[in-house]
């Protein structure tokens, strides 16, 4: 199916369970199987290499990804500093939206970079309103504004049961990054 044909999609992994930004990126490993282009921007990620890069890099993957931040919210004392790396990181998926040069796009925490306001949720749905009809776009992170969850196309919960974070065990390599 050619892009005039096909019916982009707005999809939404949120909630608080583990597997948010996976979930994305086994969506974008099957895009690449259709010689998709793949873009993938991450709010605060850019501090440590996490394993989806790793991969991209290692097997020259043809994905494009961008991390911003300097690591999670609660790393970070500088709000200043976390609504500047947002709204770069907003800039950028916003930009690629708009020229549709990808044909799926995936903003990694976007969800809770517009919970804590660090950026606009109206601009990222009116920005959203204007992609090509074609372009596939998914958004992860928790707490996804009720805006967002309307307009989307689909939108996936995934909750926590149990998590190991409850036990005292840290996040592990290869599993949450």
């Amino acid at each position: 199916m050619g892009k005039t044909k096909r019916h982009g999609l707005v999809l939404v992994n949120t909630g608080n369970g583990k597997g948010k930004t996976s979930a994305s990126l086994g969506v974008a490993f099957r895009a690449l199987g259709w010689d998709w282009k793949v873009l993938i921007v991450q709010f605060f990620k850019g501090k440590w290499t996490p394993g989806e890069e790793r991969v991209i890099n290692k097997y020259n993957l043809p994905i494009d990804y961008k991390p911003f931040g300097s690591g999670f919210t609660w790393d970070e004392n500088n709000t200043d500093k976390i609504k500047q790396e947002c709204s770069k990181a907003w800039q950028f998926a916003k930009e690629h939206i708009l020229k549709a040069d990808y044909d799926l796009i995936i903003i990694d925490e976007i969800n809770i970079a517009m919970y804590y306001n660090t950026i606009d949720v109206d601009d990222v749905l009116y920005t959203l309103k204007r992609r090509e009809k074609w372009l596939h776009i998914i958004l992860t992170g928790r707490n996804v504004p009720e805006k967002i969850k309307e307009y989307a196309d689909l939108v996936s919960e995934i909750n926590a049961v149990k998590h190991p974070f409850e036990q005292g065990i840290s996040a592990q390599k290869g599993i949450e990054f």
